[in-house]
């Protein structure tokens, strides 16, 4: 199974991520980078963030739209989904779960090369995000 695939599939189905091997697609210089907040993971803070988001929303899916790929590009529309049932780490301070369904887009753009994921590039709306938790002036880093 290819690279890429091997990470939608874990991307797709977060609370049941293996950290290390989903971190261990990534070349050694390779990143993820949070657009909306302007925050780059590397290395193990990777499989970090994920593991984040998965244990704030532990039924949290990723449903897979679109896919489009040119060449060594490979772009991803999905749409996050889950309860918030756990603490949400802000940068604003934590966020008591609230019970409620976020339902966000997103649209994920990966580089790879020599097999391995260089760059991973996620973009979502924070205000719908906000709207949906019911939350003013959410800072996500």
């Amino acid at each position: 199974m290819s690279t890429f695939m091997q990470f939608v599939e874990m991307e797709v189905d977060p609370t049941a991520i293996d950290t290390q091997k989903f971190v261990s697609l990534f070349s050694d210089e390779g990143y993820m980078l949070d657009m909306a907040s302007g925050t780059k993971f590397r290395g193990k803070t990777i499989g970090d963030s994920i593991a984040r988001l998965a244990s704030a929303f532990p039924d949290l899916h990723r449903e897979l739209l679109n896919i489009y790929v040119a060449e060594n590009v490979v772009v991803v529309e999905i749409a996050i989904r889950g309860t918030h049932k756990g603490e949400l780490a802000l940068a604003s301070g934590p966020l008591a779960p609230t019970g409620k369904i976020i339902d966000v887009p997103c649209c994920d753009v990966y580089h790879l090369e020599g097999g391995k994921i260089i760059s991973f590039h996620c973009y979502y709306v924070p205000s719908v995000m906000q709207q949906q938790l019911g939350v003013k002036n959410m800072r996500l880093s």
